[in-house]
């Protein structure tokens, strides 16, 4: 694996996720209470003995480049290849930003001819999933492809939302259809693409000459009589987790009794910065079930099907269920959440209620985002007491008690700011 380089993906705008990526990269992203979005990626290439690794950026690098800082907590913190993080700039062809998945790889061509290496890991950021790359580049070279693609089989309801791949008897890609409304099969690509050097080198600057910008919707389909592109199948879980009903279907899968997903395999460990905090702490009256809760947080009242992050207070008499908590979030007395995603830093104030009724009308703003009944509140935001909140509902970042119109928000609004410029500290 020392002849491999791995390109990391994690540029993408993220907008499916709404308020959650309104401050960070998608990537960057919190996940099961402890974690972020890329500790995934980024543990699996050094589980898989992969030590060159590069990130590719563009929206909101801010909260991601903090949380990678040198690589430390993945070992990547190595003179002799280690972590880069590649920051979009105005220098090759016309000084364009990224126009996709392609042109991000192209306009960093010069990094990789940089390194000796034989084979290119190109991989999507914001995936969840645990997977040997070692055991997929053996495959790569063994068939001796241009290309090896990581495949998954998905539902048929799912398959729009992919690149759909249909193969050969040896697994050779003959066709593709991107995100199709009738799929040739249900085989989805991951995202994931071996490249042998070379290959790369030519595919991309014919592409990005013909106009060809995208891996999956335009490069690929195109190549696949005159390169040898074959699929991996993998056969472990994997969740694009790039919209909010998405994000919180795979939080919840980690509660299962029997979890889809294995968080405590010791031999696939998921590497990240931790805090320095003491552990978690229930009180006398506390209930807890079917819940992940990280260190520092205080428990007194009730949680039932819940993912804490760190240091999240829950006060006694609060109930929260089916949601999910980032770091520092704040529940007073008597206050119920039901079925949201909160961001850090929020207080929710005594006797509300976040979540409430069986109003499912979609979000005015964001109805194709926010859909499903699930209510998101953004960082820092400020909920007054005795409040209600329906569902589908959007509550801007930093809001404060002033901000909310009445004592009643109704499913499928969205509280904004009154003074975006108002700015809690």
């Amino acid at each position: 694996m020392q002849r491999v380089l791995a390109m990391i993906l994690a540029g993408g705008a993220g907008e499916r996720l709404s308020i959650l990526s309104a401050e960070r990269a998608k990537p960057a992203v919190p996940f099961a209470g402890r974690y972020r979005i890329i500790d995934f990626v980024l543990s699996n290439c050094v589980n898989s003995g992969i030590f060159k690794v590069a990130i590719l950026t563009q929206y909101n690098p801010r909260s991601l480049s903090a949380h990678i800082g040198i690589g430390k907590p993945w070992d990547l913190d190595r003179s002799n290849g280690g972590v880069s993080i590649l920051q979009p700039y105005l220098g090759r062809g016309k000084g364009e930003w990224n126009r996709g998945t392609a042109d991000a790889i192209y306009q960093n061509l010069y990094y990789i001819q940089e390194h000796k290496v034989e084979d290119v890991l190109v991989l999507a950021g914001d995936h969840i999933y645990t997977m040997r790359y070692d055991h997929m580049i053996s495959s790569h070279r063994q068939r001796r492809a241009d290309v090896t693609v990581g495949v998954v089989e998905v539902s048929q309801e799912e398959t729009s939302r992919f690149g759909i791949v249909a193969l050969s008897p040896q697994d050779r890609i003959t066709g593709w259809q991107e995100k199709p409304a009738i799929p040739a099969s249900n085989l989805a690509s991951m995202g994931i693409y071996v490249f042998n050097r070379e290959a790369l080198f030519k595919i991309l600057e014919q592409a990005v000459a013909g106009g060809r910008y995208d891996f999956g919707r335009d490069v690929l389909p195109a190549i696949l009589e005159k390169y040898r592109v074959f699929a991996y199948r993998f056969r472990g879980y994997w969740r694009d987790v790039g919209t909010v009903d998405a994000y919180w279907q795979a939080s919840m899968d980690l509660i299962q009794d029997l979890p889809p997903f294995n968080l405590y395999d010791e031999e696939m460990s998921i590497h990240s910065p931790g805090r320095d905090l003491p552990p978690a702490k229930t009180g006398p009256h506390a209930r807890i079930s079917r819940s992940l809760v990280s260190e520092g947080c205080i428990i007194n009242g009730v949680v039932v099907n819940y993912v804490l992050s760190p240091g999240v207070y829950v006060e006694e008499g609060a109930t929260v269920t089916d949601s999910v908590f980032f770091d520092d979030v704040e529940v007073e007395r008597g206050a119920m959440v039901n079925r949201c995603v909160v961001d850090k830093e929020v207080k929710i104030g005594a006797g509300s209620m976040l979540g409430f009724g069986d109003d499912n009308t979609p979000n005015r703003d964001e109805p194709e985002h926010l859909n499903t009944g699930i209510t998101i509140v953004g960082k820092g935001a400020h909920i007054p007491p005795g409040v209600k909140v329906g569902r589908n509902v959007k509550i801007i970042g930093w809001a404060e008690p002033d901000d909310f119109p009445s004592d009643f928000i109704p499913s499928g609004a969205t509280v904004e700011k009154k003074n975006p410029r108002r700015h809690r500290v």
